[in-house]
């Protein structure tokens, strides 16, 4: 069982997600079960100081190193467990897909979310595995990218998505994107379902659909189309269809 922890400032704000959808469905299928600690819990004083200013001056504050130490170290297993310990912080080299499967091979993954301006660093040197950001770009908080990436790692549980093979076709699976899909009616406001996907001849269904990952990925992420590897059949393919 995969174990994830949030160490939160809100911890309802986490719950909340767990709560519903295919997590409420690992957890009650004993697949994953989830925690949280609020650093706000291990303070001392009596108006439950998280956060201070920083050294050297600066806008805003931080938030404290020892009540976030604490908060990670009450989450622990029992020693001998595998755990990571995810720090989401901008400063991070973004979130993938391999980050992914990598974090859902540990027992445990606690997250730690940041707030104000960030947390004293020396909570990333002491104690984070991995420090990851989902993107360019600030929010306020560090909740929504743990809760993103958790998603992410649960659904590779083996037993927690209803089938398996909607792995191996992911976005990002293989390092492209997926291929458009469609659903019935074939015909929806004047617009068709591509008519090699009706006729049934399962050798060019899915001749079609590569070819339309491989597109769709050059047209639209050139960065990893640049990296992705191509088979002499991936490259017969895209020419054709540029000819």
């Amino acid at each position: 069982m995969l174990r994830l922890d949030f160490v939160t400032l809100f911890p309802e704000m986490v719950l909340g997600v767990l709560a519903t959808s295919m997590m409420k469905r690992a957890q009650e299928a004993g697949l994953a079960e989830f925690g949280t600690a609020n650093p706000r819990d291990f303070t001392t004083d009596k108006h439950r100081t998280v956060d201070d200013s920083p050294f050297g001056g600066g806008p805003g504050m931080l938030m404290k190193a020892e009540p976030v130490a604490q908060a990670i170290e009450s989450r622990w297993r029992q020693p001998g467990g595998s755990q990571a310990v995810v720090l989401t912080d901008p400063t991070g080299r973004v979130f993938t897909q391999s980050d992914a499967a990598a974090l859902a091979r540990f027992e445990q993954v606690i997250f730690v979310c940041g707030r104000y301006e960030g947390i004293d660093d020396r909570i990333r040197q002491g104690y984070a595995t991995h420090v990851f950001s989902i993107g360019d770009f600030i929010l306020t908080n560090g909740e929504l990218p743990a809760l993103l990436m958790a998603d992410a790692i649960v659904r590779l549980v083996p037993g927690v998505l209803g089938s398996e093979e909607s792995l191996a076709i992911d976005s990002h699976a293989d390092g492209l994107l997926s291929a458009p899909q469609f659903t019935r009616p074939d015909v929806w406001r004047e617009m068709a379902v591509p008519e090699v996907l009706t006729g049934g001849n399962h050798r060019e269904i899915e001749r079609w659909k590569r070819l339309r990952s491989l597109l769709l990925t050059r047209s639209q992420r050139p960065d990893l189309f640049a990296k992705a590897r191509l088979t002499e059949e991936d490259l017969k393919l895209i020419e054709g269809a540029d000819g």
